[in-house]
């Protein structure tokens, strides 16, 4: 089978939630990530691999740049979560580890500390499994989290999904890379 037997479908790059906008990257958005992403580092940090250092203007004007082409491809479908106006960043989400052939992927989440405990996360994960089952006819959703990551479990739980493994031993802690985690694998299917 070839790229042609499984066309990409048209997607848009903004989407409204009750309270939200989510929109594909952009390089002027840069100033906006760096500020959530650096007064979050702390809470971000235990989590994510990316976020063990404070972002630069720099180093987010290319993060958004090759996020913004990969969105374009098709490759992964990063989204920034921002206020109803889309004045403030709250955070990012989106599909990633792209299976077209399937189709399948895997929706990823963070919320900049000023806005977690409001329920934004559960709001755009809802959403996007949603769309992705009723727009995008995608057959496999997973959600990935720490296993010690009790936030970010709690929303796949909350959403309906099974919880389909515990994979022991499955990672490097990003935080203390001698400890190894134990990684949660949720799902919905079609």
């Amino acid at each position: 089978m070839t790229d042609a037997d499984f066309p990409f479908p048209e997607l848009p790059t903004e989407f409204r939630t009750a309270r939200l906008l989510l929109r594909a990257p952009r390089p002027e958005d840069a100033p906006a990530q760096v500020e959530a992403i650096n007064a979050s580092l702390p809470a971000l940090q235990p989590w994510m691999a990316w976020a063990q250092e404070p972002q630069t203007l720099a180093d987010a004007q290319e993060n958004l740049t090759r996020a913004a082409e990969a969105y374009a491809k098709r490759e992964n479908l990063r989204l920034l979560i921002w206020n109803a106006d889309g004045t403030e960043l709250i955070g990012s989400s989106g599909y990633h580890s792209l299976e077209w052939d399937i189709p399948k992927g895997e929706i990823g989440y963070w919320i900049a500390t000023a806005h977690t405990g409001q329920g934004y996360a559960q709001e755009v994960t809802q959403f996007l499994t949603e769309y992705a089952l009723d727009m995008l006819g995608w057959r496999r959703i997973e959600i990935r989290c720490d296993a010690l990551n009790e936030r970010s479990a709690r929303i796949p739980r909350q959403l309906g999904y099974t919880l389909d493994a515990c994979l022991k031993n499955d990672e490097r802690s990003v935080s203390h890379p001698k400890e190894l985690r134990d990684t949660l694998i949720f799902s919905q299917v079609r």
